[in-house]
């Protein structure tokens, strides 16, 4: 979540405070949004074996390989709304789909519940943090800066947990 959360920052330095609420629910909608479509998706793959969907590991390895190929910094955020915000926080949770899927489908019901609340609960501590961050320019600079850096192992890193997870190997 470190590029939604570099990415919604930087976009927060751009919009005006008294609009910081409404961007920020489009920003949390959006994200239960993709946790529910990887409910969905992880249940209808529920007859297919564990195993088989620890090849989704393909998924964030892709990802790493086109972060690692695409590392040019950032390009400047521009103004956006909360549909806007809304629409990027679901592109960029394209990868979201790809680990939380077979992490859903990997441990069962109640597991999956657990996620979904810790994943509530940080997704609070994420908006406020970004909200508080966004007030801070130099923050947001050495994330757009960094990120392209580290994001490709830390997709690697996600690829092997979702073969761990689903006992791929």
């Amino acid at each position: 979540m470190f590029d939604n959360f570099f990415a919604f920052a930087a976009q927060l330095v751009v919009t005006d405070s008294i609009r910081f609420r409404r961007v920020g629910w489009a920003h949390a909608l959006a994200i239960a949004t993709i946790v529910v479509l990887a409910s969905g998706l992880g249940s209808l793959l529920a007859p297919i074996p564990l195993r088989w969907i620890g090849l989704l590991c393909v998924a964030p390895f892709a990802f790493a390989w086109h972060s690692w190929r695409h590392r040019a910094p950032q390009r400047e955020q521009f103004r956006r709304g909360s549909v806007t915000t809304f629409a990027l926080t679901m592109g960029l949770g394209g990868d979201n789909l790809a680990v939380w899927i077979p992490l859903f489908r990997a441990n069962g019901v109640a597991h999956a519940l657990l996620t979904v609340a810790i994943f509530a609960l940080w997704e609070i501590v994420f908006l406020f943090s970004a909200m508080k961050f966004a007030t801070h320019p130099r923050i947001v600079r050495w994330g757009n800066e960094h990120a392209s850096t580290f994001m490709p192992f830390l997709y690697v890193l996600l690829g092997v947990l979702i073969l761990i997870e689903c006992r791929t190997f």
